[in-house]
């Protein structure tokens, strides 16, 4: 009975508590034995008047008064068990949901290889100076940005307030992690945990020489693939390689990096590693080397279809409650049953009248 009135109506009607249709079954029950009070009543008062008396001093309801009776008590009830059962008229329409804000972090690579000039004036300034040029091409997307060494920060958390984001760009440097190295593997860990549980698109462009010192980068970028995200890799520098050149914090004089015996350190792009960690998000490697970055290709082929291919088509649907109408409609036959029943009771007070 529950399905069947869970199905009723379903192309224009919909029934919230289909389950209280049981309650028809005790409806029956009242009517059955409404209609067994009436035939008792009636042999009643044939038990002490006779058929001929009958005719002259009884005023009984008419047949078609006592159907009445039935058909409106067996309306009213069926009203109001509908009006338990919440009915509602179901709209539906067809909208088309656009996901136009993609959440997209930033991760830089601020170890001291990025220091290396064979990127005038360093990687780390001409990435920062790329990602400025990224900025207009974010208007309608929230973007938040890492910085990685041997470490993860966390400089901005996703947002839509790009000045923020900007500022905290500018401010980026080499001293912005204080441990060293370069752990490509930690932050694509770091920006799923941050993006996993985020609505929509979510990507992770990530901007580095490819340099990682065994922190397990590809099974990182395979636990981001899972994760719904998309990794662009960007490489910054020569596969021929360049040395790195800082300023000493203490002295304030530029000096070379050297190695614990000496020796200089030459930092080379590892294009190899950040090709396979795009593939494995079916991603993209932008190699940016030591030339100049085609932003607006990167942005309309890799990025912003990312958010185009998040529209989707989704029935709404909108609900109306007609339980009121249900109860009202009920009300109205149940004081016909009432008024029928008066004139019933009525009848009865003057046949015991007369028979005194």
């Amino acid at each position: 009975m529950n399905q069947l009135f869970s199905e009723s109506f379903s192309n224009w009607i919909h029934f919230l508590h289909p389950e209280r249709a049981i309650l028809l079954i005790a409806l029956v029950i009242v009517i059955l034995a409404f209609v067994w009070h009436l035939i008792t009543r009636k042999s009643q008062i044939g038990s002490f008047v006779s058929p001929a008396m009958q005719e002259r001093l009884v005023t009984r309801p008419s047949t078609t008064a006592r159907v009445l009776q039935i058909i409106c008590l067996a309306v009213s009830g069926i009203a109001l068990i509908m009006a338990l059962m919440r009915p509602q008229i179901v709209q539906k329409e067809s909208v088309v949901s656009a996901r136009d804000s993609a959440n997209i972090f930033v991760a830089l690579d601020v170890s001291k290889s990025m220091l290396a000039t064979d990127v005038a004036p360093n990687r780390l300034e001409r990435a920062k100076s790329e990602i400025r040029d990224m900025l207009p091409y974010f208007s309608t997307h929230r973007v938040g940005l890492l910085a990685f060494a041997g470490r993860t920060t966390v400089l901005s958390p996703l947002t839509m307030d790009h000045g923020f984001f900007r500022l905290v760009l500018d401010t980026a440097s080499y001293k912005s992690v204080t441990l060293g190295g370069t752990a490509i593997g930690e932050v694509i860990r770091k920006a799923s945990s941050l993006l996993k549980e985020q609505e929509g698109p979510k990507a992770l462009i990530l901007i580095s020489d490819g340099e990682d010192h065994e922190t397990y980068p590809l099974e990182a970028a395979e636990e981001a693939r899972r994760n719904g995200i998309v990794i662009v890799t960007v490489g910054f520098g020569s596969e021929s390689g360049s040395t790195i050149d800082f300023v000493d914090p203490n002295s304030g004089q530029k000096r070379r990096l050297t190695d614990s015996s000496g020796a200089e350190v030459v930092s080379r792009l590892d294009s190899d590693l950040l090709k396979k960690i795009a593939m494995k998000t079916n991603g993209v490697y932008v190699p940016a080397g030591n030339g100049v970055l085609d932003l607006e290709s990167i942005m309309d082929k890799h990025i912003l279809p990312l958010a185009e291919e998040s529209n989707q088509v989704q029935i709404k649907e909108n609900r109306i409650d007609l339980f009121q109408w249900f109860v009202g409609f009920g009300l109205i036959f149940f004081a016909g049953f009432m008024l029928l029943d008066g004139k019933s009771r009525k009848s009865g007070r003057q046949l015991r009248e007369k028979a005194v």
